[in-house]
């Protein structure tokens, strides 16, 4: 896609390539969509030729309601005037810092479509880590849930960029009194704002974004550091979207499920813009432990979860068909498609495709949702790229790979050793502008236009990419040899007593050349306190330690030696995470001085 075409128009082509009334082929279609340039073109299509049809669906005062496109027309072009009102103008930053709901989609199209830059904010970031986004991005507007307005009275002193913050769900009354931040009542603002964003030549219809202009600074979350500002056009957006709508099926019939959170690049591409492209549907879960009563409700088509979520939903799964003789005569003979029906009808009746994104996914958690009669896959990307940069094809997965590149998107290994691993690059119109306010940054990442993802891996020989681990966290031994600690990691991870563990490299005392390679591992408190039922006593600290060294051990004998970890330490609480359940690596270190067998705690 030539992302230099300027957008002419907002929602229909020129004239000549306007559809029949009635009917359409694909060819014209297809020309259709290429004029599709920006996040405001595909919205405006999709109200515009699909004003009647649902958008959104959601839970409100316990029933299921639904929003419109031409609802959500109405509603985006108020925001719009909300911020035009606010002072905030074409480039501007506006902060989106609310948890899943149908507002936070008329937000983000309402401040985009007028030419502002949204800043969607993670909100389970710390105070000093949502200072930090706002006060490197020069945030001007918030619109935010009321809960956070005591947050942001609090670190409006490190802001003076900061002048107006819209409390989405407060009462019009009884708003906070601040130094210098105004505070306004979000459904105040919209019954003020709503006769003239109803009118033409308003903010909304003034201005029509550049394909190359801005659409979203989205922070990293973090794993080797603190957090930098990825700033993606809408150009990168449209481009990866049309991507994942050639490597995928989409249709204006799905329900996509709402489960991740929609500060991360993954869930907005696949369940914000890519629905909107389809003019399909999205259905909000807003609580993980009433999914699957949700999806029985709402008969979703489309699943898209990170792979923690997925385990989580198979291990239930697996659990009742255990207790039941006739489940698990059926599944020891290789009918669990059998089962998979009944949960199939548990689950909705119409999912057809899961797509597991966000962190890697382990190949019998895929082969298990198979066996079952699911169609699932794993899809690989990088915030930085929009963020997808291959999925495996539905009708040929491979598990254990992440796919195949998607269309318009080039992958190439850069350096391969003799082994053909090296560190995997990235080119297309999907790759980010830079990091806001971060030139060094930008430069180590961005070469000649190809993108430095960082992660590891190779081609197969049928051409699907096989991640092996992190460059900045792979271990180098005092032999010269590469130890990619995820393969440890996900060897250890068999083992029914230990919920997680984390593979690094250390130095013993005096060495400063090669690395050894030490575990940190946390113990499985449900496996133990089962087991300690079944034995009818209590177990000492001692020997649960005991115990899960004795299962590291056990569990990397299928490695070679010399990747077996030389230290293991004991860690009774989980490890810090990021809100995609990748843990902060950067956080940890092996303690050389309890290399002995002493605990981590």
């Amino acid at each position: 896609m030539d992302c230099a075409v300027k957008s002419y128009f907002s929602g229909a082509p020129p004239p000549s390539f306007r559809l029949p009334a009635t009917g359409a082929s694909a060819k014209i279609r297809v020309v259709e969509t290429m004029y599709m340039t920006t996040i405001k073109d595909i919205f405006n299509r999709a109200a515009k030729e699909r004003a009647d049809g649902v958008a959104l669906r959601f839970k409100q005062e316990g029933s299921w309601q639904t929003r419109t496109y031409g609802e959500l027309l109405e509603r985006v072009r108020q925001v719009s005037e909300i911020c035009a009102g606010l002072g905030a103008g074409p480039g501007d930053r506006v902060a989106l810092y609310r948890e899943n709901s149908p507002e936070w989609y008329e937000i983000y199209f309402g401040i985009v479509s007028m030419g502002a830059t949204a800043v969607p904010i993670d909100i389970t970031l710390r105070e000093q880590e949502v200072a930090h986004i706002f006060h490197d991005c020069e945030v001007s507007v918030v619109f935010c849930s009321a809960k956070y307005a005591a947050m942001i009275s609090d670190i409006e002193k490190r802001l003076p960029d900061l002048r107006n913050a819209v409390l989405v769900d407060a009462e019009p009354t009884g708003l906070p009194e601040s130094g210098r931040v105004r505070f306004h009542a979000y459904e105040t603002l919209r019954q003020q704002v709503s006769p003239a964003a109803a009118s033409p030549a308003r903010a909304f219809d003034q201005y029509d974004p550049d394909p190359e202009s801005p659409a979203s600074i989205i922070y990293t979350s973090g794993t080797t550091g603190r957090q930098k500002g990825a700033v993606l056009s809408h150009c990168n957006f449209i481009s990866n979207v049309k991507s994942c709508a050639k490597a995928i099926d989409t249709r204006q019939t799905d329900n996509f499920l709402l489960v991740l959170p929609l500060h991360h690049s993954f869930a907005f591409t696949g369940i914000v813009l890519l629905p909107v492209y389809a003019q399909a549907q999205v259905t909000i879960v807003d609580n993980l432990k009433t999914i699957q009563a949700a999806m029985k409700e709402t008969s979703p088509t489309v699943l898209m979860a990170v792979p923690l979520l997925l385990e989580k939903m198979l291990a239930r799964i697996l659990e009742n068909i255990r207790k039941k003789k006739a489940g698990r005569l059926l599944y020891a003979l290789g009918l669990a498609r059998v089962i998979g029906i009944k949960i199939h009808r548990e689950l909705g009746g119409a999912l057809r495709l899961i797509i597991s994104g966000g962190a890697p996914i382990c190949p019998e958690t895929l082969q298990a949702w198979k066996r079952l009669g699911f169609t699932i896959a794993e899809g690989y990307g990088i915030t930085e790229t929009g963020p997808v940069l291959s999925v495996n094809p539905p009708d040929r997965p491979r598990p254990g790979t992440v796919g195949l590149p998607v269309p318009d998107v080039e992958i190439k290994i850069l350096e391969p050793n003799s082994d053909g691993i090296g560190e995997i690059t990235a080119r297309g119109s999907n790759v980010m502008q830079g990091y806001y306010n971060n030139p060094v940054q930008t430069e180590h990442c961005l070469r000649d236009g190809w993108y430095l993802t960082g992660d590891l891996g190779h081609f197969d020989d049928k051409g699907y990419l096989v991640i092996s681990g992190r460059k900045k966290s792979m271990i180098v031994s005092r032999e010269g040899k590469n130890i990619y600690p995820e393969e440890v990691e996900q060897q250890v991870a068999h083992s029914p007593f230990i919920l997680e563990c984390l593979a690094l490299g250390y130095h013993e005392p005096g060495e400063t050349t090669g690395e050894r390679t030490g575990l940190i591992a946390v113990p499985d408190m449900e496996a133990f306190d089962a087991l300690e039922d079944r034995e009818g006593r209590r177990l000492s600290e001692q020997e649960i330690e005991g115990t899960v060294r004795a299962e590291v051990k056990r569990m990397v004998q299928g490695l070679a030696e010399y990747k077996r970890p030389r230290c293991i330490q004991i860690r009774f609480e989980e490890f810090e995470k990021t809100t995609t359940q990748k843990i902060k690596r950067y956080l940890y270190a092996i303690d050389t001085f309890a290399r002995r067998g002493s605990t981590s705690r």
